[in-house]
Order: C-alpha cells, then structure tokens, then sequence
C-alpha cells in the first residue's frame, strides 16, 4: 500500500510524534509512506494534489484546507485520512472567541475525509460534528528512549521540571506564585527549565536547559517531580498531554491542570496530582517533595500506565486504521 503523507512542516513535534516515529512500523505491515510538504506555490500545490490519485490514501496531517484545495484532493484522491491532534479550529491567541475561517476550513476538511483521527475524544467530538467516521488515537512515544542509565544527581536536590517552547511558557508562568512558594519553603528545591527561553524567578532557583533531542531525556530522567500547568478554554482543552506522557516514561510523578486529557493522564493520587489553584499547586508539591517514598511509587505507576503508549501499541492501531479505510483499495 502507497500512502502520500502530507504536511505543513515535517519538522513540527506534532508530525514527529503523530507520523514520523511509525513510518519503519507502518512499512513493515506493508504501508509505505512518501512524505510531501505543502507547497506555496499555487502551481506546485495543485501538482502535489493531483499526484495523489499514484496512491492508495492520502493522510492528511493537521493542515486545514480551503475551498479550492478541498475538492481538487477529493477529485484526485482515492481515500483521505485526516489526523489532528490539536484545536486547531480555534486560535491559540484567542482561544474562546469563534473564529468563522478556522471553524470553517477545519468543517471542511474533516467532512470530505474517508476516516478522521483525533488526538482525543474533546477533538473528536468537534470532528463529528462534520464527520461521524472519527476514530481516537493518542499521540505515542518510544518508551525504550526513556530508559537510560542516568547518574542520579547527588546534591541534595529536588528538582521539579517542565518542558515546552516559548510559545507555551505562558502556561507555566500560571503557576509562578505556587513555584516563588515552594522556594521560599524548600532551599533546596529547584525548577528545571527544557525550553528555548526562560522565566525569570526570585525565589525558586532555576536550571536552564536548552531542548535538544540528544539532551532532553537525561535531562528529564534526572529530575524529579513533572509540571504541567494549563488555563483552561478551548484551544488547550485540545491538548494532548504530550509531556506527561513524557513525564511518566521518565519515570516521574506528575502535576497537572485537570483541564482535558491531563485529568485522564495524571491519575490523582496514584501517578500524581491534579492541581487547580495557587493553594493547591503549593500543596502537592510539597507534598512529593517532602515524601520521597511517595514520589517513587507514583512514578513506579507512572511508567506502567504510559506503557499503552508506546508507539508499537500506539503505531499498531494506526497501522490498522489505514489498513481498515483503505481495504478496498489496496494495490
């Protein structure tokens, strides 16, 4: 089976984690994958469309198309699958005000695709508001990445870490009063930053660690405790709790917004802790900080709940689901 795999940006985490990871997977069950970037051009647009009638499927990653893209790839496509895995029909910058052009491109790719994914069921249940034949599938991560042999740290210290980009840093400055408390209680807690840009504190230290795909698992197994703050309005109830996945394959108690898959990821009390204020923050932190007991168990629970993530489990199911849509079609 031939499958033409088009993208925005192959770079993006989303297509890395979503795509990339389980194309060696999805060729061993015999679905090969030629991955295509979405031209500027008008012209070379409109040749990669067309180009979709030499496969079997075109999997559609995350791009929302406009009404002339729309009919030229169902003219030419035999079957199209369409995979998001964000709130893409709303606008990070304003993410409760109704947009009529993103709801309106989002409507119309996901009503002419033969099979939509959805990175969960809030996505999904905006997804078949247009199409009933939406199937959920998680984003997924190499568990075997994560487990590496890391020297543990022999300072002394707790570290409490989060990892993001700038543009989601806002998210953790949400939490900023709870953090500047737990450094004035705990001199020897600290905030480990994985990011491209930093926040600023005064009284809880802070380690900058700039992301890289070679240094971002050491420097998350050898922390401690996994941040995940959220607000909580419709874009970032789209989100896919990518990071507390990575958390618990770090093999670390999370705590976390309870606002979308983050209450599903972060069983309370068993993998971590849900958090939704200041108070609150402060209290669970202290807590795993003062009990290390506490914290090894829930990051023992951790790391067996996030096994149902690993991409052969994950990479399995997608597999299947091509194979399901594009049945009668195989060449």
């Amino acid at each position: 089976m031939k499958l033409l795999v088009l993208t925005n940006n192959p770079e993006r985490p989303s297509f890395r984690q979503r795509i990339r990871i389980y194309v060696d997977l999805l060729r061993d069950n015999g679905i090969d994958c030629e991955i295509a970037s979405v031209p500027g051009s008008l012209t070379a647009r409109y040749r990669l469309l067309k180009r979709s009638a030499d496969f079997d499927a075109v999997f559609l990653h995350k791009k929302r198309l406009n009404l002339i893209e729309a009919p030229l790839l169902r003219r030419y496509a035999r079957r199209i699958i369409y995979d998001f895995d964000d709130a893409i029909m709303y606008k990070p910058g304003y993410p409760n005000r109704f947009n009529i052009s993103s709801q309106a491109r989002f409507r119309l790719t996901v009503k002419l695709a033969d099979l939509v994914i959805a990175g969960n069921s809030y996505l999904a249940e905006h997804a078949k508001r247009s199409n009933k034949r939406v199937e959920i599938l998680p984003t997924g991560l190499n568990t075997r990445d994560y487990a590496v042999s890391a020297e543990p740290q022999k300072d002394g210290k707790i570290r409490l870490v989060w990892i993001g980009s700038r543009s989601t840093l806002k998210y953790l400055t949400l939490i900023r009063p709870a953090l500047e408390e737990i450094g004035s209680r705990f001199g020897n807690v600290v905030l480990r930053m994985i990011c491209d840009e930093f926040l600023e504190t005064e009284k809880i230290s802070v380690e900058k660690r700039i992301w890289s795909s070679g240094t971002e698992v050491p420097d998350l197994v050898t922390s401690d405790i996994g941040l995940a703050p959220l607000p909580d309005n419709h874009f970032t109830r789209g989100k896919c709790g990518f990071k507390i996945l990575q958390y618990a394959a770090a093999g670390l108690p999370s705590i976390a917004s309870p606002v979308g898959v983050n209450s599903e990821y972060v069983r309370d009390g068993v993998t971590g802790f849900l958090a939704s204020d200041t108070k609150q923050w402060v209290e669970k932190i202290s807590r795993l900080v003062e009990d290390g007991q506490v914290r090894a168990a829930m990051g023992e629970n951790a790391l067996k709940f996030v096994e149902g993530f690993d991409v052969g489990v994950i990479g399995e199911k997608l597999a299947a689901l091509i194979r399901q849509c594009c049945g009668n079609v195989i060449s």
